[in-house]
């Protein structure tokens, strides 16, 4: 038998890789010493499937991704649909106008001072006085016939049910929004089905949370009366000044000029909040969402789809694609108790709200400033 060399036997470890003799046992495709793998492919020891398992795990995590935002998107829609102050406005009456094709929004911005600080009051000059009446009235429609925005001025000489020939926004301080979606649909025979309304200090922090609205003034505006103070020019207005400029009533045609001006601004500021700028920004559209659901009241069955889908037709609308226009004005008077007045003008009036209720385009003839 062979015999070891006298270093091997000295107890000096063995030298395998320079040993002459070999080993008659070893396995000639056993692993390499320093950890090589022959079968892998990779020299330095590297698992095989370690690659294919990272490619698998993407569907997976990729999957729980989407879940997490689903859960987000999901909670947050019920969070902000919960944040909306309901109340039951659209009751059904005895002889109340039947659906009518379309989608009818009555949106009315009320004169509550609820969530205004005593210096804002100040600031804004708008008083202090208690609980809620009419500032503004719109009639918004859309639906096959096309979109279509209709300001109700509040000076319009109409029947409110129970109460005789007022005031329009007379019917909101007689019996609140209940009497005051009555009367306007007995008026226009156009059948309400969603109700907005929305009071001073939602609109300035609405129009803050998304850093204010850009509006173009012809000329110098000043009311002290409504804390207005703007200079002509293209400019961007706070929720203070907006606040102002919405109110005014301080010019050649007062209410009419008035309800010009509201229809231009709401419609600036409803393209804005759905803009990119305003969506894609969580510093912008979160405290959108907040101040809107939270000083928004809506009629029982309505949601925050709903006012999404509203908003959407005011952006559509003062965007060129549809009418805006004020209901056509007859006439004016004063009466007892009631004070000036301003009438709607029978024949046109009549056309504009005929072509509401039959979903058709609005004749040329019935669209007014």
């Amino acid at each position: 038998m062979a015999r070891r060399p006298a270093s091997s036997q000295a107890g000096r470890p063995y030298d395998h890789e320079h040993d002459p003799y070999g080993d008659a046992y070893a396995d000639p495709y056993g692993r390499d010493p320093y950890g090589g793998d022959p079968y892998s492919g990779d020299p330095y020891g590297g698992d095989p499937y370690a690659g294919r398992r990272r490619r698998r795990r993407w569907p997976r995590v990729l999957a729980v991704l989407l879940a997490l935002l689903l859960v987000t998107v999901v909670g947050g829609y019920f969070y902000l649909d919960s944040r909306l102050n309901r109340e039951s406005v659209l009751e059904d009456y005895a002889g109340r106008v039947a659906d009518t094709p379309g989608t009818n929004w009555l949106i009315v911005g009320s004169d509550s001072r609820e969530g205004l600080t005593r210096e804002q009051k100040r600031q804004f000059a708008t008083g202090d006085a208690q609980g809620r009446r009419t500032d503004s009235m719109m009639l918004l429609h859309y639906g096959d016939g096309g979109t279509t925005l209709v300001s109700l001025p509040r000076d319009s000489y109409v029947e409110i049910p129970g109460r005789g020939r007022n005031k329009l926004n007379a019917a909101f301080a007689f019996g609140g929004p209940k009497l005051l979606v009555r009367t306007v649909e007995q008026a226009t025979g156009v059948h309400i089905d969603h109700y907005a309304e929305i009071g001073f200090g939602g609109f300035v922090g609405v129009v803050d949370a998304i850093g204010g609205v850009e509006m173009c003034i012809k000329e110098p505006m000043r009311d002290r009366k409504a804390g207005l103070n703007l200079q002509a020019g293209c400019q961007t207005l706070d929720g203070g000044k907006a606040l102002g400029y919405v109110r005014t009533r301080a010019s050649a045609r007062a209410d009419l000029d008035r309800v010009e001006r509201q229809r231009q601004f709401f419609g600036a500021l409803m393209k804005k909040s759905a803009s990119p700028e305003v969506l894609l920004n969580p510093f912008r559209s979160i405290p959108l969402a907040l101040n809107a659901t939270s000083n928004f009241v809506v009629d029982d069955g309505d949601h925050l789809h709903d006012l999404v889908r509203m908003m959407w037709a005011m952006r559509g609308v003062t965007g060129g694609d549809g009418v805006t226009t004020t209901v056509p004005i007859g006439g004016s008077g004063s009466a007892a108790g009631v004070g000036a007045y301003i009438t709607w003008h029978r024949t046109k009036a009549a056309q504009l709200f005929d072509a509401l209720k039959q979903d058709r385009p609005v004749p040329s003839d019935a669209i007014s400033n």
